[in-house]
């Protein structure tokens, strides 16, 4: 709905060229912001994925900064699907998002876990295991939170300063949306849990089991709290929407919720995932 989503030079001189009679000339600034697009792609997956280009690091841990970049561009690309959908009134936004979800999973699992979501690293923290720790899952956090609002911001930049609010629907009560959150903010986790962090995780096709967590979650609580599961959708969506004077009042109980979720969530891995815990 704002650029026709050509995301190919031959597509965009394709179309320019059939619309001949209407002017052409649109497909240069196409090939120049794609072409940018394309370079800005291969500087990331350098940053992300730096063994791909140094011997020396091996198959050693992934750095910590590599990591974050991977978990602040996910996330990014994440809240831009959301903002960009909204706003344009999309009738398939829950596939869209699960899609770019999905997408973000399978590109940077491999790099940083591919989290994308507070309450997701608060699960994996909580249950243990030493997947991660404490200081690199609140470094996790803030690259979330902070590729949220920025993603937030650039689809506001993208709508001439349209924004996204995050608060309960006019049909619905504060406790209603809070209860749809935490169910599906703890499906969501739990899946994530159950899929890729055990011993022997679905490695091939993990990515659509969790990005069908949050189609589910859109299509039951969409209406209902705007179907978020995530403290940084959250954050992106209410603190981008004061720009417009929106609420920002609800921000904190969404994102206690949805944290307690994947806290929850961890705790019941526990208690039926025992074999994860077993020694020998």
């Amino acid at each position: 709905s704002i650029s026709g989503g050509c995301f190919n030079p031959a597509v965009a001189l394709g179309i320019d060229s059939s619309s001949t009679g209407l002017g052409f000339g649109w497909f240069f600034p196409y090939l120049v912001f794609e072409t940018w697009g394309a370079c800005l792609a291969a500087c990331l997956f350098r940053c992300c994925r730096p063994d791909d280009f140094d011997e020396t690091v091996g198959n050693s841990e992934t750095p910590l900064g590599a990591c974050l970049i991977s978990e602040f561009l996910g996330t990014f690309m994440l809240v831009l699907t959301v903002g960009l959908n909204v706003l344009a009134g999309s009738k398939a936004a829950v596939f869209s998002i699960a899609a770019s979800l999905m997408c973000m999973i399978f590109s940077l699992g491999s790099v940083s876990g591919a989290h994308l979501n507070p309450a997701v690293t608060t699960a994996v923290l909580c249950s243990g295991r030493d997947l991660i720790s404490g200081g690199k899952a609140a470094a996790y956090m803030v690259a979330q939170t902070c590729g949220g609002i920025a993603a937030a911001l650039t689809y506001s930049l993208m709508n001439h300063g349209r924004t996204v609010s995050l608060q309960p629907s006019a049909s619905s009560s504060t406790g209603e949306a809070l209860m749809g959150e935490f169910i599906f903010t703890f499906l969501l986790s739990f899946v994530v849990l159950s899929v890729a962090t055990v011993k022997t995780p679905l490695s091939q096709y993990f990515g659509l089991a969790i990005g069908s967590c949050v189609t589910a979650g859109g299509l039951a609580i969409g209406s209902l709290s705007g179907g978020s599961l995530n403290p940084a959708v959250s954050a992106g969506l209410a603190i981008s929407d004061v720009t417009n004077s929106g609420p920002i009042s609800y921000l904190p109980c969404y994102v206690a919720v949805e944290i307690l979720a994947g806290a929850a969530a961890a705790g019941v891995f526990r208690t039926i995932h025992v074999a994860e815990y077993d020694k020998a």
